[in-house]
């Protein structure tokens, strides 16, 4: 009995001693600086990131650290990952955390194709199950992995006003996806709750859908018609990308998603 109880102090304490490290290696990463060669990645192919408040940046850096650190990029189709295409993808997906405690805990892959790539996509009706393949330029996976065109990645980064950004898109349904669903509702913030979030989102996707099949132009990509994961998904890409259109036409969209980053992006 007293080796029993010997082990498992032993075993606590080599617990406690893992966790401490481990919080410490985090806290270095934080606090840690980029280097300047991926500093003039980011500035070259993320300008968006010039137009963060400066009492963000160094958060911006430390996060970028992080998910380095935490996420294997590997290349499809014969790609070559280089520093560019991993310090790029991570800014945009940083930015979208840059200031809440929301973090892509289960995320340890990151896919890159050279462009669109192929996927199968299986749909049920009934008994009849059908496969096809369509062409992507990103997709995100229940707990990972996300799967990114590297040319759309580039070109969605690089006009950071048209309200169009793939990164953005797939890890919009990373942080959905951290409520244990992908539909649309993601963990909110601590100044909201559930049933403001579903009412706005509710009524703003009913009438997105009605202004898509009447054919009128819409400041949200009429693709979130595709369903509430999807509508919440372009929205987050608008409110980085045209945030004061956003303002303007969903004011209740973008104070939820205001809330949920903790940004004000109208201002920047």
């Amino acid at each position: 009995m007293t080796v029993f109880f010997f082990a498992l102090a032993i075993g606590a304490i080599a617990w406690m001693a893992k966790r401490w490290s481990n919080r410490k290696h985090l806290q270095r990463l934080l606090f840690q600086p980029m280097s300047e060669e991926q500093r003039t990645i980011i500035e070259k192919q993320v300008p968006i990131a010039s137009k963060l408040p400066m009492d963000l940046r160094d958060k911006l850096e430390g996060k970028i650290n992080r998910f380095l650190d935490q996420v294997q990029f590997t290349g499809c189709n014969e790609l070559e990952i280089t520093e560019e295409m991993r310090v790029s993808i991570a800014a945009q997906a940083c930015l979208l955390v840059v200031n809440s405690d929301t973090w892509y805990d289960n995320l340890t892959t990151v896919l890159v194709y050279p462009g669109a790539f192929k996927s199968k996509q299986t749909q049920h009706n009934g008994y009849v199950v059908i496969e096809r393949e369509i062409v992507r330029t990103g997709e995100s996976w229940s707990r990972g992995p996300v799967i990114l065109s590297w040319a759309h990645s580039q070109q969605g980064a690089a006009n950071d006003t048209d309200g169009h950004n793939v990164v953005f898109h797939e890890f919009a349904h990373q942080i959905d996806d951290l409520s244990g669903r992908t539909d649309g509702v993601p963990n909110l913030g601590p100044t909201q709750n559930f049933s403001d979030w579903g009412r706005v989102f509710e009524d703003a996707y009913k009438k997105h859908v009605q202004l898509v099949q009447k054919g009128h132009p819409t400041v949200i990509d009429a693709y979130g018609a595709e369903g509430y994961e999807e509508f919440f998904a372009v929205s987050v890409e608008v409110f980085f990308e045209k945030p004061t259109s956003l303002k303007r036409e969903e004011p209740d969209v973008y104070e939820q998603l205001s809330m949920l980053f903790r940004l004000n992006p109208a201002t920047w």
